[in-house]
């Protein structure tokens, strides 16, 4: 896992010292070393954290055998000795994956992009064309940014933080993106929050040529649901997961895992023991009743893992969230990135690299408001559901699901799931805070609004690479750790994505593929679990006098910057101790760091 950044420009030799301090901003993502190469029209830079290839073989910028071709690559790519084996015909000089990506250029040019699995955000300069050529993976692991400069020069990095460093980019705040992160409490991935300076898409490549931006979509997720059976789609679940976590298991460093003691992370480590005994677990809990670490606790137990915990500690919240802040370079709301900071700084005091168990909620139908709109689906009209059902299973569930209320307005399980289950700020409440600004993001298909497989495929495309792989990404690279996900492995992913969805839920149970098919690699307590989050709720948090002073000090001040973005008078409305109390706060933060 690394950091990249560049300048295309005329006479790139000039652009020396803006590379350095883009690099330099991101040293966190690749402590290990910097470097930085030159072409007349290309400044390439990287910051290398070593996982495979270790020697000076595996240095970037790297060049091919020719030189006319150099790459900076932040990720991985998960069975690159297959491929390699395809492109014999190139000269390697080292074992590395980046190298690969440089055979398979020189064969396939822009049309590589097709066959590289992995996690990958990568650029190649090619001096012949006078070209750049860059991607991102399909579901978004990887950020990449750029930006047309003050003199027409193109700037890419792994973060924004090392575009601002350039002091090359506009800087103007994108309307849009406020708006949607008061909606959502996180920035479109296919956004930035500054209006000129953009994010390319999950799944997207771009090319860049004679001063022109071409950008286009080269992945789009299964658009059809499989037909299979139960007892075919049990034995080829477990067969995908297990070849996932192999092929993420390869690094020339020790791989460990997080384990949450939830079904998910339950399930990795039990793969991850085919392949490694005495592997390496990390828990991370609180210390209330709540807390995961016993479940975490009974599986390190049942692998004989090397399992360490990281405790709670809650003596100075405001602390934590300014560490936090750091880095992040614009405003976002999921609170879990505080325990996540702290699980990845114990984990990286033993460790470079650990797989994650994120996103199976989104694949085999996690979430208690997925269970809910299975119900909705079913009817008409919400006065159907009241009707059959009352409102026992809804009540039940909204303190998870984070539901208010069933509300007859919406016109799909979609609307209500966009605009009720991940919504914050309503437009009504956007425009009362003086934002107008509505952003709509595309999508590689068309939803049924009504299908609940359409409504994971939309979170997805939308909440994964926006808000969970941000939060991700971010965390452990402020600790220079690298973690993966073997769920987002695209064969494992797109079975998952094409199952009909009553084999993910139904009215009694949620992750009905999972626990059929992983169920005996678990203990007893683990296959009773439903899902828990990761934290205390909010209204705890506010409890912290603390927090409260840190809070009054930014939204109570009518002169802070924050304010420049949205009204006075009406924030203090929402300011209740709550999730949208939080939402601004985050705001606020934002705000100071805007020059």
């Amino acid at each position: 896992m690394c950091g990249i950044a560049g300048i295309i420009s005329k006479n790139a030799r000039n652009y020396g010292h803006e590379l350095q301090n883009m690099t330099n901003a991101i040293a966190h993502r690749g402590p290990d070393s910097a470097h930085h190469e030159f072409y007349e029209n290309a400044a390439l830079g990287h910051r290398r954290l070593s996982i495979i290839d270790l020697s000076e073989n595996g240095r970037q910028p790297m060049y091919s055998n020719t030189k006319n071709e150099c790459i900076v690559l932040n990720g991985e790519i998960y069975g690159y000795q297959s491929i390699k084996k395809q492109h014999t015909e190139y000269p390697y000089r080292g074992g590395s994956d980046t190298e690969v990506i440089l055979a398979m250029y020189q064969g396939k040019k822009e049309k590589l992009i097709h066959d590289l699995p992995g996690m990958f955000a990568f650029a190649i300069w090619d001096e012949k064309q006078q070209q750049l050529f860059c991607a991102r993976d399909r579901f978004g692991e990887k950020p990449f940014y750029y930006t047309t400069g003050k003199h027409g020069e193109f700037i890419f990095a792994s973060e924004i933080k090392a575009i601002l460093a350039s002091r090359l980019a506009n800087t103007e705040i994108n309307q849009d993106a406020l708006s949607h992160y008061m909606q959502y409490g996180y920035v479109s991935t296919y956004q930035s929050i500054y209006k000129h300076i953009h994010a390319l898409p999950p799944a997207h490549q771009l090319i860049w040529k004679e001063g022109k931006i071409e950008v286009s979509r080269y992945y789009s997720l299964p658009k059809k649901d499989r037909e299979i059976s139960f007892s075919d789609a049990k034995e080829e679940f477990a067969f995908l997961l297990k070849n996932a976590v192999e092929k993420q298991l390869i690094a020339d460093v020790e791989v460990g895992s997080f384990l949450s003691g939830g079904l998910d992370s339950s399930s990795i480590i039990a793969m991850v023991n085919e392949f490694l005994p005495n592997q390496t677990t990390i828990s991370f809990g609180y210390d209330h009743q709540d807390s995961e670490l016993k479940y975490a606790r009974e599986i390190a137990e049942k692998y004989n893992t090397k399992h360490v915990e990281i405790h709670e500690k809650k003596k100075d919240l405001v602390s934590g969230i300014l560490k936090v802040n750091h880095f992040l370079d614009e405003p976002f709301a999921d609170r879990s990135c505080l325990p996540h900071f702290e699980i990845c700084k114990a984990a990286r005091k033993n460790l470079t690299v650990v797989l994650s168990g994120d996103v199976g909620d989104e694949l085999f139908g996690g979430y208690s408001f997925y269970r809910v709109e299975n119900e909705l689906k079913k009817h008409f009209s919400y006065q159907n559901i009241i009707a059959r059902f009352g409102l026992k299973l809804y009540q039940s569930l909204k303190q998870t699901s984070f539901i208010s209320q069933i509300n007859v307005q919406y016109s799909s399980i979609l609307d209500f799931h966009q605009n009720e289950v991940r919504n914050f700020f309503n437009e009504n409440e956007r425009r009362q805070l003086g934002i107008h600004e509505n952003y709509s993001q595309p999508y590689s298909f068309t939803a049924d609004k009504n299908s609940l497989n359409d409504i994971m495929r939309t979170d997805l495309e939308k909440f994964v690479p926006g808000n969970m792989l941000v939060k991700s990404d971010r965390m452990a690279m402020a600790n220079s750790l690298e973690v993966r996900t073997p769920f987002l492995d695209v064969d494992f992913a797109e079975f998952c994505i094409q199952l009909p969805d009553q084999l993910k839920i139904n009215s009694e149970q949620d992750k009905i593929i999972l626990r059929e098919s992983m169920n005996s690699y678990w203990t007893e307590s683990i296959r009773k679990r439903r899902k828990q989050g990761f934290g205390l709720d909010i209204e705890n948090w506010f409890a912290e006098e603390s927090l409260i002073r840190f809070s009054d000090s930014m939204l109570k001040n009518k002169n802070h910057q924050v304010f420049d973005h949205i009204d006075f008078k009406s924030t203090q409305k929402f300011l209740d101790k709550g999730q949208k109390h939080w939402n601004l706060l985050q705001l606020a933060l934002w705000a100071e760091k805007i020059k």
